[in-house]
């Protein structure tokens, strides 16, 4: 034999197939030094799948297309005449009678380290094992076929069938039913495939959550669980994928979820003075100790008329005979709360066991450390918040079985880091405002306490948010559309404002048509409706006499105002509120940063410094329609925001930690300075609107208008 000759047959014994072309595989470096081995099995590809071999088979959803990548390591002798080479594929398979069918292909030759592949015809049968193997020539010899090397014939399945859409139950919310079930309640969602080749479900909630889930076997039902968010119909969709990836026609399955149900047990505290007794809206009376009063201020904003008081003594207690709820399942506790100090522990609620608490919601008073709110659960306590003496919050703590976490709640949001918690199951007594511990109770709450709850399923977040809400109320607003005098009118009847020299009511043009009339004027129109103020910079301002707003405590103002370009050289007020030394708060327009900007000092001292807390900048906010400002204090997050037609970002919103409330009155068009007033505004200013509350960041757009916002 020639040395040629050996040389190809050496060559044709190392060809390589490889998965990627243009990749240099391991197979191909080792077959370097091993110049005969048989092309790698693992290296070939049926796309869309792999190359399975000996048992193991691979479905495929469409006609695959076989690829392999051929090598030569050894280097060929003849110069200027690169080596070309061709692959040749064989697929075999039976037919139901048994008799074996053969069919080959062989591609054009081409240079080395190619790949070479062949699309297989529509007549390779569905649902039966198809064998294929390749090797490699060069004219010449061939190379030894791929299944000669460890692992055999690479394998597939050609499935060409869909898999049948899914049935779908659930025994707590039957389809088309009205209504079962209900908000915060866990259902189980079944879904199940006819066809045995299934193995995996993918569902989608409508509006929710969606996801994948796999059965126990091939073929099998699988289970989720879910729970509503919102009641009204809901849509679950479901699709059913076998392993070839073939996805079935979609299911949707409809049910409708009811009204989420009223607490379990539910003490609103708002009985009568002198009362012995707390009633229950749900659940037992709760008897009370001889520290309890009756009668106490509720927070503002919400549906309260009157909490209980108690006094930090331990005889300041609530009490029933059973638990309020069973705590080794999903449950939830939550009250209003305003602890009348924060430097000692106190507990809001907690649940009797034969030898401590089974859960709590507390105040936490740590030596080292600022006070927050805890919920404790077991061995398990998250703590958050910023607990202030005289401060009203809404506290929630739940525990989720479904999930195995525990949360804390403060004023609406999630506070700490919700944490895996072991249910603890109790039957004894319910205490508002005290625990019990290894020596008996202890921490009485010094403070108010207000609409004790406890649910026995999930509170979503809607109710979360929902329950702490406090709806800002109207304090004043007004639209300066008239003049009475030298004052202009609340809307409502209430205090009017007082007019300064230099401030007037701008009641737009006359009835004159300028295009029509040459001798009529052009007047510009009011800001909005049918009037506003207008200033000259110099002295004119208004009044109102009282402060509007409780700056120690959450409000939101909102105003309309205009500076002409031209008159924008020197930073100039909107709206300040007095204190005895210095403004509680400033809002102005600042050319210099074309922006506005809001001014809150920390405390009511002589010489405060004025430091900007929020700015929002605005090229062209001098001019124009006028700019729609709002400034929302929100006591219960220790956060101020500014808004410009709206808008808001991080440079708008700053921490403000206590609030401190302002007895003077509030000013339109100028702000107090230690030499008297300063920072006249040139300009126009419009519906001006004061509530106590803080809005919500969506509600904000809503002022500025001539009627007042929904607050929903």
């Amino acid at each position: 034999m020639s040395g040629r000759v050996r040389k190809r047959r050496a060559l044709l014994g190392s060809c390589l197939a490889a998965l990627v072309a243009g990749a240099v595989t391991p197979s191909a470096s080792y077959a370097a030094e091993q110049p005969n081995l048989p092309p790698a099995v693992q290296d070939l590809q049926a796309q869309p799948g792999g190359c399975a071999s000996g048992d193991e088979l691979e479905y495929v959803r469409s006609y695959p297309v076989l690829k392999a990548r051929l090598t030569d390591p050894v280097e060929d002798d003849r110069i200027g005449h690169p080596e070309q080479l061709t692959a040749e594929f064989e697929v075999w398979w039976s037919d139901p009678d048994g008799t074996e069918q053969r069919r080959s292909w062989t591609t054009w030759p081409t240079y080395v380290d190619r790949v070479h592949s062949i699309p297989l015809p529509s007549a390779i049968p569905s649902e039966t094992v198809i064998s294929w193997h390749v090797r490699a020539s060069d004219g010449v010899a061939y190379s030894p076929w791929s299944s000669e090397a460890p692992g055999g014939a690479c394998r597939f399945v050609y499935d060409d069938e869909s898999p049948a859409a899914p049935v779908v139950s659930s025994p707590e919310y039957p389809a088309d039913t009205r209504w079962t079930g209900g908000v915060g309640i866990y259902g189980s969602f079944t879904m199940d495939s006819s066809s045995a080749d299934v193995v995996e479900y993918r569902y989608t909630f409508l509006g929710g959550p969606s996801g994948t889930v796999r059965p126990a076997g091939m073929g099998g039902p699988a289970t989720i669980r879910y729970v509503p968010l919102s009641r009204g119909p809901k849509i679950l969709s479901v699709q059913a994928l076998d392993r070839a990836g073939r996805m079935s026609a979609p299911t949707n399955y409809t049910f409708h979820p009811n009204a989420a149900s009223a607490p379990v047990s539910r003490w609103k505290l708002d009985d009568e003075a002198g009362s012995a007794t707390a009633a229950a809206e749900a659940g037992e009376a709760a008897r009370a100790g001889r520290g309890v009063t009756f009668g106490g201020p509720a927070p503002s904003g919400t549906p309260l008329t009157s909490t209980v008081t108690l006094d930090g003594s331990r005889h300041g207690f609530l009490t029933t005979d059973s638990p309020a709820v069973d705590s080794g399942r999903t449950f939830a506790v939550g009250a209003w709360v305003r602890p009348a100090r924060d430097d000692r522990s106190m507990t809001v609620l907690s649940q009797d066991t034969a030898s401590g608490a089974a859960y709590a919601l507390a105040l936490e008073a740590p030596r080292e450390a600022s006070a927050s709110y805890s919920f404790t659960l077991g061995d398990t306590k998250i703590t958050g918040g910023a607990p202030e003496a005289g401060e009203w919050a809404y506290l929630l703590g739940l525990y989720d079985t479904e999930t195995g976490y525990a949360q804390l709640f403060v004023n609406g949001q999630e506070v700490g880091t919700k944490t895996e918690a072991a249910p603890v199951r109790a039957d004894g007594a319910f205490q508002i405002g005290r625990i019990l511990g290894p020596h008996g109770y202890r921490q009485s709450w010094h403070g108010d306490i207000g609409d004790v709850r406890a649910y026995d399923r999930l509170v979503v977040p809607g109710e979360v948010t929902e329950l702490a809400l406090r709806t800002p109320r109207l304090l004043g607003h007004w639209s300066f559309s008239t003049a009475d005098g030298a004052t202009t009118p609340e809307n409502a009847g209430g205090a009017p404002l007082r007019l300064a020299p230099g401030a007037s009511i701008y009641r737009g043009p006359d009835n004159c048509i300028p295009d029509i009339d040459p001798d009529c004027p052009w007047q510009p129109y009011p800001l909005v409706g049918e009037g506003h103020l207008q200033l000259d910079g110099e002295s004119g301002h208004a009044v109102l006499d009282t402060p509007v707003v409780d700056t120690g405590d959450s409000f939101t103002l909102g105003v309309v105002a205009r500076i002409e370009q031209d008159d924008a050289t020197r930073p100039m007020t909107v709206l300040s509120q007095a204190g005895e030394h210095t403004d509680a708060f400033r809002l102005r327009y600042d050319p210099a940063q074309y922006a506005w900007q809001l001014i809150m000092p920390e405390r009511d001292e002589a010489g405060a410094p004025e430091t900007v807390v929020a700015q929002v900048t605005m090229p062209d906010g001098a001019s124009g329609h006028g700019t729609r400002l709002a400034v929302v204090y929100d006591d219960a997050t220790d956060t101020v925001k500014l808004f410009a037609d709206g808008y808001t970002d991080a440079k708008a919103t700053a921490h403000l930690r206590d609030g401190w409330t302002s007895g003077g009155p509030l000013q339109v068009g100028h702000a107090g300075s230690a030499d008297g007033w300063d920072e006249h505004l040139k300009g126009q200013v419009d519906e001006l609107q004061a509530y106590a509350g803080a809005f919500k960041d969506e509600d904000v757009i809503g002022l500025g208008h001539e009627t007042d916002p929904c607050l929903c």
